[in-house]
């Protein structure tokens, strides 16, 4: 089973940034505990700032991948074209968030990815990735 997170703007500093919201663990350290935990998934992992590569890879495995972990970030509140992306591919995405959006800012209430998502994981910091991987076992 092969497995793709793609991650998205200044998702690249956890450990280091907000640490009070995001946790002092890196993702790559995250990453190989997963990888440790379920030695029978092949992980892909891609993370980028740039919108237009975040939609570039949701395309590439989108049609091989047995299933996507999507944490878009911010873009996940203002990019119709990565909600675009998720509706445009046959690889199932879950939609997956850190922290708990609907406790931050109005603007964060709102997904362009939900709607075409299999499903969504919110709040539950790194271990949110998990639950979302449990939902392709």
């Amino acid at each position: 089973m092969t497995i793709c997170i793609i991650n998205g703007p200044n998702l690249n500093l956890l450990g280091k940034r907000e640490t009070n919201v995001y946790g002092s663990l890196s993702f790559e350290e995250f990453l190989d505990e997963l990888k440790a935990k379920y030695p029978e998934v092949n992980f892909d992992y891609y993370q980028s700032n740039v919108e237009g590569e975040l939609i570039n890879k949701i395309q590439e495995v989108g049609f091989t991948a047995d299933g996507i972990l999507l944490n878009a970030g911010a873009y996940t509140h203002t990019s119709v074209g990565i909600g675009d992306a998720v509706r445009a591919v046959n690889t199932p995405v879950v939609e997956v968030h850190i922290s708990n959006t609907f406790a931050r800012e109005e603007f964060r209430h709102d997904s362009f990815i939900s709607a075409h998502a299999k499903g969504v994981v919110i709040g539950f910091g790194l271990q949110s990735y998990e639950l979302g991987l449990q939902s392709f076992l």
